[in-house]
């Protein structure tokens, strides 16, 4: 049985056992796996704080023939999100993440592109600065899961969208004009700043201010394009939500 390792990001845990653990991890190049973590209520030698969701480890595992769960012999933590200063929205933000991406990914199926996003994401990711990290996760996750639809011509009648002109609702993809006027507005500003967001790195919007009404109608369009084709809300998404409300406008 041949111990396999690779970069990966810690999903979520769960108890099983007296003192084991089931793990979801997403690696880099085995793709979403769920392993056992023997003894790991008991000690922390092997683990540490490296269980934490959202936390970049490298991971030791070994496949059993015909058996679904990994054997995890080792998480080495590369970077953890308790290693900066940490607030409710962040927290909310980080256990956003990590639920979107064990509901969504396949198991056992690399992908590359949205394991980078990840890890490029969560480098920006602080205190001071959640609101623009979310909105270029959901709107990038909607893109490589395949669930964006166009946003330069109306679903509707294929003309050109104008700015201003543009809205969306919540039981179908796509943006519509004028014309085909739906219940919920995408403003212009939104429509204009998910083009650059699909043309630059995240690094590119470090320096903006970004108040979290910043492009709200744009996290709500494609939070319910990754709902509708997980076909059930997710709870961390709701909890958000409620947050965003309470918290501070800056």
């Amino acid at each position: 049985m041949a111990v396999l390792t690779s970069e990966a990001v810690v999903l979520r845990t769960w108890p099983v056992q007296e003192a084991d653990l089931i793990v979801s991890v997403f690696t880099r190049d085995y793709g979403r796996l769920k392993g056992t973590a023997k003894s790991a209520l008991k000690s922390r030698k092997r683990f540490g704080g490296a269980l934490e969701p959202m936390t970049q480890v490298r991971a030791w595992f070994a496949e059993k023939p015909r058996q679904e769960l990994v054997r995890l012999d080792q998480l080495e933590i590369l970077r953890s999100p308790l290693s900066v200063p940490v607030d409710p929205v962040r927290m909310a933000v980080l256990s956003f993440f990590a639920e979107l991406l064990d509901q969504v990914l396949p198991e056992r199926d690399p992908q590359d592109a949205v394991y980078r996003l990840l890890v490029t994401v969560l480098e920006q990711t602080t205190v001071e600065q959640t609101w623009m990290p979310l909105t270029y996760f959901q709107l990038w996750m909607t893109r490589l899961m395949g669930l964006l639809p166009d946003l330069v011509h109306c679903t509707a009648c294929g003309e050109p969208l104008r700015p201003g002109e543009i809205t969306f609702n919540s039981y179908g993809d796509g943006l519509f004009c004028a014309v085909h006027r739906s219940s919920s507005e995408f403003s212009a500003e939104s429509w204009q700043l998910a083009q650059r967001m699909l043309r630059a790195p995240i690094a590119a919007f470090v320096g903006e201010p970004w108040p979290r009404s910043q492009a709200r109608d744009l996290r709500r369009f494609t939070l319910q394009s990754l709902e509708r084709h997980l076909e059930k809300k997710l709870r961390t998404a709701e909890s958000l939500a409620r947050l965003a409300e309470s918290s501070p406008a800056g």
